[in-house]
């Protein structure tokens, strides 16, 4: 959807079924998105015929509190090599501590958003990107993670945090159109989402160089 706000048309190529893709939801949006089910690593269309790719390889194998026993698949480097024979500008997106090449990190506070959701981006060309704002930004900041099927955390709930942090409030489906800029996720897909304004910041940026060159 962020990409779509920058001004791209958008294939989408995943393994599984996403049916929570706005083309699969959304009428107005079907001419503008386009839904491919396979293998990216084995992509049933030429990349080279793309003016910009985003990659957002799994990333339960690079989570601090992930079990390292192999059952998740590390595909960050496999991933950057079919984007360099692919010739085209490119993002690798992941979370803090995956193996990115001098990422550039996005924070929700950055935008103004009602949660932090720390993404890091290895981006192929050169963009300026905004700090995190968490020490000028007063307003309560929920969180997107936890068990599926749990729609509402409570306040009561989250008393999970250190000695002397404030308390960590959890977000639910009805604060994510304002926290997240997500009007059309169940619980479950908000978990692992990124809010769209990271993707429209980076994809604003790589239109406004291709144009410029």
């Amino acid at each position: 959807m962020g990409l779509h706000r920058a001004g791209f048309d958008v294939t989408g190529i995943d393994i599984k079924r996403q049916p929570r893709y706005p083309s699969f939801h959304d009428a107005p949006y079907a001419q503008f998105f386009h839904f491919i089910q396979a293998d990216a690593l084995r992509p049933p269309v030429r990349l080279e015929n793309f003016d910009l790719i985003w990659a957002s390889p799994p990333c339960q194998a690079y989570v601090k509190l992930a079990k390292k026993d192999g059952r998740h698949p590390e595909l960050i480097e496999p991933i950057r090599e079919l984007l360099a024979r692919a010739n085209c500008p490119s993002i690798i997106e992941n979370v803090e501590g995956a193996p990115l090449w001098r990422p550039i990190r996005l924070c929700g506070s950055s935008f103004g958003l009602g949660v932090r959701r720390h993404r890091c981006f290895e981006v192929s060309f050169p963009i300026m990107f905004p700090q995190c704002r968490h020490v000028l930004q007063g307003d309560d900041i929920r969180a997107y993670y936890g068990k599926p099927g749990w729609l509402v955390w409570t306040r009561g709930g989250a008393q999970v945090q250190k000695a002397g942090r404030k308390p960590l409030l959890r977000g639910s489906v009805d604060n994510a159109p304002a926290d997240m800029g997500i009007d059309w996720m169940s619980w479950d897909d908000l978990r692992e989402a990124i809010p769209p304004v990271y993707s429209e910041f980076i994809g604003r940026e790589a239109l406004r160089q291709m144009v410029r060159a």
